[in-house]
C-alpha cells in the first residue's frame, strides 16, 4: 500500500503528483502489462540479444 504524507496546507494535485510517482517506481501497471500475455524465456531471451545487437550496431556507426 503507498501512504503519501501531506503537509498542511499543501496542494492536492502536488500530493496526486507525489502518489503517481511513487506508484509508477513500484511498477505495478509495468508487471500487469507483462503478465497479460505470457512470453516464452526464449522469446524474452531473443528479443534482448537483437536489441543488445542492435544497440551494438548503432554505437559502432557511431564511433565511425
Amino acid at each position: 500500500m503507498i501512504i503519501v504524507p501531506i503537509k498542511e496546507g499543501e496542494n492536492i494535485e502536488r500530493a496526486l503528483k507525489k502518489f503517481k510517482r511513487k506508484f509508477e517506481k513500484t511498477g505495478a501497471i509495468r508487471e500487469l502489462r507483462a503478465r497479460k500475455n505470457f512470453e516464452k524465456p526464449s522469446a524474452r531471451k531473443r528479443v534482448a540479444h537483437e536489441k543488445a545487437v542492435y544497440v551494438q550496431r548503432l554505437r559502432t556507426m557511431e564511433e565511425q
